[in-house]
């Protein structure tokens, strides 16, 4: 997605408009993947603070990040977050390295964010999110993954509401992702939900 579009008003509206069938079922296991004590945390990604806010909730005395490209999102994060000094909020392109000197975090999150970028770029991310983490540290990424037909995308397309692709989404498969966090360091790889394209991550 370019940054016109992530600063057009009403594509913005369109994107975050979006019901993902079972959406809560999987936040509700991201939540549960997590490491008992968490004090700083990172969203990647991070649009209007919906997963940040869930992660702030579950844990209330740790410090959280978020990271987004777009100004409108951030925006409307800092609206919600207005008065909350636990949440810290930062403009990052996610195409760019991930600032190194903010770890080592206990958790780094992402919620269907990260689909937008090319693979090599994936790759390279999940690298940098191994670094950034502490030792005995989680990622977990809600994600949507490619298909393994072209039929079945087209009944996911249509189970979401969706008329057509989105012309910004990179699409990787669920098996080339896993192997791609075994690459990038983490010993302990799972896929913890999975509902057509919609799958969950979880690395440590």
């Amino acid at each position: 997605m370019t940054s016109q579009e992530w600063s057009d008003p009403e594509r913005i509206e369109d994107y975050l408009g979006r019901e993902v069938p079972h959406r809560d079922v999987a936040e509700s296991l991201l939540l549960e993947a997590l490491p008992e004590h968490v004090e700083c945390f990172l969203d990647l990604g991070t649009g209007d603070g919906r997963l940040l806010a869930l992660v702030g909730e579950r844990y209330p005395t740790a410090h959280g990040i978020g990271i987004d490209a777009s100004i409108p999102m951030l925006e409307r994060a800092q609206r919600r977050f207005a008065g909350n000094h636990s949440i810290e909020l930062l403009r990052h392109d996610l195409t760019e390295p991930l600032p190194a000197e903010r770890g080592a975090f206990d958790a780094i999150v992402s919620a269907l964010a990260i689909h937008h970028l090319p693979d090599e770029r994936k790759r390279s991310l999940f690298s940098e999110i191994r670094t950034l983490l502490a030792p005995d540290g989680t990622f977990v990424n809600l994600e949507i993954v490619t298909s393994p037909s072209p039929e079945l995308h087209e009944h996911f397309r249509h189970a979401i509401g969706r008329p057509q692709d989105d012309p910004s989404d990179r699409l990787a498969g669920l098996e080339e992702q896993l192997q791609w966090l075994r690459d990038a360091g983490f010993s302990q790889v799972d896929c913890r939900f999975k509902w057509l394209e919609l799958a969950l991550f979880v690395a440590c």
